[in-house]
């Protein structure tokens, strides 16, 4: 169940709820006003209202807007990993590796919540404890995609880091674009075609040698 679905879920007022649920249902309440208001126009007495509670309810909690919003941000971040580690580890054909991390991607621009809009379009990067936050699930998804490109083809460590920067940085700024554009472009063919973009470039690169032929996987 998404944050948001937990916050409709646990929306009547005067209800009480065991310490993580009443948690998770802020959290949802807290991601729907930040995404719609942006963090400097959102307001406790909004996220409290919008919750169905009391603000001391909503203190209790979280001491502070900036301590909600990074409870948010780290939730969303892990989430993002999350993703892109299992679109990694889903299959050892490359291509369809490279098709699943980017459909990953889309799929976390595409979720209804709009989750992904507090980590590339946070109006708060100007706070150090945010931009530490963003900063590091990006370095952490490009590592988890350098590691695959590493052991595949036997670059070195900052090339593989390279290329992995550049892959998840396509991925995202494309999906946005796809997302923000309105594009009629299904979702699934949007993939394919950055995945072919992307697969003419990454397959390339040899394969490790295997018994002194190159393995013909993912080609």
């Amino acid at each position: 169940m998404s944050a948001i679905e937990q916050t409709e879920a646990a929306r009547p007022r005067g209800t009480r709820l065991p310490r993580r649920a009443r948690r998770n249902q802020l959290l949802g309440a807290a991601q729907e006003v930040f995404v719609a208001q942006g963090y400097h126009s959102a307001a406790m007495d909004d996220i409290a209202e919008r919750a169905g509670v009391s603000k001391p309810v909503l203190y209790q909690h979280f001491p502070g807007k900036l301590e909600l919003y990074l409870a948010l941000l780290d939730q969303h971040c892990e989430s993002l990993l999350l993703a892109v580690r299992t679109a990694l580890a889903s299959t050892t054909d490359n291509k369809l590796r490279v098709a699943a991390t980017m459909d990953a991607y889309f799929a976390y621009v595409e979720d209804e919540g709009g989750a992904f809009r507090l980590v590339f379009e946070s109006d708060l990067t100007n706070e150090p404890a945010v931009r530490e936050r963003v900063d590091r699930v990006s370095l952490q998804c490009a590592e988890a995609i350098s590691q695959v490109i590493a052991e595949d083809t036997g670059l070195s460590e900052d090339e593989s880091m390279l290329l992995a920067v550049g892959l998840g940085g396509v991925s995202q700024v494309v999906a946005r674009y796809w997302l923000s554009s309105g594009s009629s472009i299904p979702r699934d063919k949007a993939v394919g075609l950055l995945t072919s973009l992307a697969w003419r470039g990454i397959a390339g690169f040899p394969l490790h040698p295997v018994d002194g032929q190159l393995s013909a996987e993912g080609h």
